[in-house]
C-alpha cells in the first residue's frame, strides 16, 4: 500500500499534468480555428506538393519538381552532415589545443592560450561571415591556387579529388563504413566481465570494423565507371573546374567556423581533463619507464577524456545547434530548408513542429550515444584520493 505522502504526490503531478494536458489541447483547438477562419490549410498533405524551388547544396538527387517531404529529407541530411564533420574536426582541433596549454614550452602554452582568447571572445556569425568572405575572395578559376596537384582553391569553391564510382555504390561504402565503424566501437565498449569476453570481444571489434572497410572498398571497386581512373582530380575546363568534389563557399565557411570556434571551447575542457589527473599516477607511469609522449597517449589522455566526456557532451550538442547558422550565408540546412518552406507553403506550424521534431531527434541521439560511451569507459567503484 502506497503511503499517504506517496498518494498526495501522485494526485498533485496528475492534477498538474491533466491542467498542462488540457491546456495544450486549447491551445491547438485555438490554433485550428484561427487558422480556419483565416483560410488557411493545416495539416501535412502539403508535404506531397511539388517546391517549385531549388537549393544550393544536396547530398541525394533532388530537383524544383520534388515535394517538400524530400527538400526537408535534404536539409536534415546537410545538417547531420555539417554536425559530424564538424564535430570531428572541433574535437581534433580541441586535444592539440588542451595538449598545447598543458605543454611545458612556454612557447606552445602561449600559442594555444592566444588561439583559445582570440576564438573563443567573438561570436560564432562573425567568424562565419569572415570565413565566407575569405572563401569568396579568393582567385577566379583561371588564377587559382593548387596544392600538389589535387586540392583547388578558387571562389567558385575549394575541389578536391573525388571517386568514380555510382551514387548507390558510394552510399553502400559510407553505410558500411559507418556500420563497420559502430560496430567496432559497440564491441570494444561492452562490459568484460568474462575471461571468454575479454578474448572475444576485442577480437569482433577488430572483425566489425575491418568487415566495414572490406565491403565498402569493394563496393567502390565494383561501383566505379568503366574505362577510367577510380580517382578523379578536378580539371580547369572553360571558366570552371569538373571533376572532383566541390566543396560551396557556404559549406566550407560554416565548417570552418564551427571547428575552430568549437575546438577553443573543447580545448578548454581537454585542458581540465588533463588537470584533473592525478600527479601520482603521472609519476607512476614515469617511474615505469614510459616517455613523455608514452605518458601522454597511455596515461593522461584517456583518464583525462574520462574525465572530460560529460561536459563534452554538452559541447557537442551547442555545436549541433549551431549548423542553424547556415541560413546566414545561404547553405541548405534544416533550418534554412523550414524557412524557405514555411514562405512557400505558408504553413508554418507544421514545419516548425517538424523542424523541433528533427533537433530533438539528433539531440537527443547524440546524447544518448555519448552517454553510453560515458557509461562503457567510465571507472568502477569509489576513488579516494588524497
Amino acid at each position: 500500500m502506497f503511503s499517504i505522502q506517496h498518494r498526495k504526490s501522485f494526485w498533485i503531478q496528475f492534477v498538474i499534468g491533466t491542467a498542462i494536458l488540457i491546456g495544450c489541447v486549447l491551445l491547438a483547438r485555438g490554433a485550428y480555428r484561427s487558422l480556419t477562419e483565416q483560410g488557411i490549410a493545416s495539416g501535412f498533405g502539403f508535404l506531397d506538393r511539388a517546391t517549385g524551388w531549388d537549393v544550393g547544396f544536396s547530398l541525394i538527387p533532388y530537383t524544383i519538381n520534388d515535394p517538400y517531404w524530400r527538400v526537408i529529407l535534404v536539409g536534415l541530411l546537410n545538417t547531420m552532415f555539417l554536425g559530424l564533420i564538424g564535430l570531428i574536426l572541433a574535437t581534433l582541433i580541441g586535444i592539440v589545443i588542451g595538449t598545447m596549454r598543458i605543454s611545458n614550452n612556454p612557447v606552445m602554452s602561449f600559442l594555444g592560450t592566444c588561439y583559445v582568447e582570440a576564438l573563443r571572445n567573438v561570436p560564432l556569425i562573425l567568424q562565419v561571415f569572415f570565413w565566407y568572405a575569405v572563401f569568396i575572395h579568393l582567385p577566379q578559376p583561371r588564377q587559382a591556387i593548387t596544392f600538389l596537384g589535387a586540392v583547388v582553391l578558387s571562389a567558385r569553391g575549394i575541389f578536391i579529388p573525388g571517386l568514380n564510382v555510382a551514387p548507390t555504390a558510394a552510399a553502400v561504402a559510407g553505410a558500411a563504413l559507418m556500420a563497420g565503424i559502430v560496430l567496432g566501437l559497440v564491441f570494444a565498449l561492452l562490459p568484460r566481465r568474462s575471461l571468454a569476453a575479454r578474448e572475444v570481444l576485442p577480437k569482433l571489434a577488430h572483425a566489425g570494423l575491418i568487415g566495414g572497410i572490406v565491403v565498402a572498398a569493394a563496393a567502390l571497386w565494383l561501383g566505379r565507371t568503366p574505362d577510367m581512373p577510380l580517382v578523379q582530380v578536378a580539371e580547369l575546363r572553360g571558366l570552371n573546374f569538373r571533376g572532383g568534389i566541390r566543396i560551396a563557399p557556404e559549406f566550407a565557411a560554416l565548417l570552418t567556423g564551427m571547428s575552430l570556434y568549437g575546438g577553443a571551447f573543447i580545448g578548454e575542457i581537454v585542458r581540465a581533463g588533463f588537470l584533473s589527473v592525478g600527479k601520482g599516477q603521472v609519476e607512476a607511469a614515469q617511474a615505469l619507464g614510459l616517455g613523455p609522449v608514452q605518458v601522454l597517449v597511455r596515461v593522461r589522455l584517456p583518464l583525462a577524456l574520462r574525465m572530460a566526456l560529460p561536459t563534452l557532451t554538452n559541447q557537442y550538442v551547442w555545436l549541433l545547434k549551431a549548423t542553424t547558422l547556415g541560413i546566414a550565408v545561404g547553405f541548405a540546412d534544416l533550418f534554412l530548408v523550414i524557412s524557405t518552406s514555411i514562405i512557400q507553403s505558408g504553413q508554418t506550424l507544421e514545419l516548425l513542429g517538424i523542424m523541433m521534431a528533427g533537433f530533438l531527434i539528433m539531440n537527443n541521439l547524440l546524447a544518448a550515444v555519448m552517454n553510453f560511451i560515458n557509461r562503457r569507459i567510465a571507472l568502477r567503484g569509489n576513488q579516494l584520493r588524497l
